[in-house]
């Protein structure tokens, strides 16, 4: 089976991706083809239709997949703007702090890192919190003991 070809840089054109031929079948008369001719091209037919769907599903997810990862680019770009854009939000904060202690600066940036420091910490004992809470999938171990526990029997009904 020959691989889709690739549309030239720049074309919107979507790959051309490989179908059933659609060649007209040979005419029979009733009682020409024996049963095994006919097995062999509904096989052969059937087959062909499964690659040419495989095929097809293969070229439209890779087409969306592409999508998503563009589109998620944008959205990790937008959080690097964001996250720089934190550090003046927290320069602000300590001006805006600074304000109220006009002759000790430092302590408006001191106020506004006291204050960062304090919502991490609260932020990490909450996923501390919710971390501490996950479990081991006891269900599964349960069935896959109960699987192995089968084997070992039929094995030893086998022997």
């Amino acid at each position: 089976m020959t691989r889709p070809e690739q549309p030239a840089s720049g074309s919107s054109a979507p790959p051309v991706v490989p179908s059933i031929p659609l060649n007209a079948e040979p005419v029979r008369q009733d009682g020409d083809a024996s049963v095994g001719s006919l097995v062999k091209e509904v096989t052969t037919h059937v087959s062909t239709l499964v690659r040419a769907e495989v095929e097809l599903a293969k070229t439209e997810i890779t087409a969306e997949v592409k999508k998503g990862v563009q589109g998620s680019v944008f959205f990790v770009v937008a959080g690097v703007i964001a996250l720089f854009s934190l550090f003046f939000f927290f320069i602000a904060v300590s001006e805006a702090f600074n304000l109220i202690w006009p002759t000790q600066q430092w302590a408006g940036y001191a106020v506004t890192f006291g204050l960062m420091i304090l919502v991490a910490g609260i932020l990490g004992l909450l996923g501390y919190l919710k971390v501490r809470k996950i479990k081991a999938p006891e269900r599964t171990i349960e069935t896959a003991k109960e699987s192995v526990e089968v084997l070992r029997r039929s094995r030893a009904d086998a022997a």
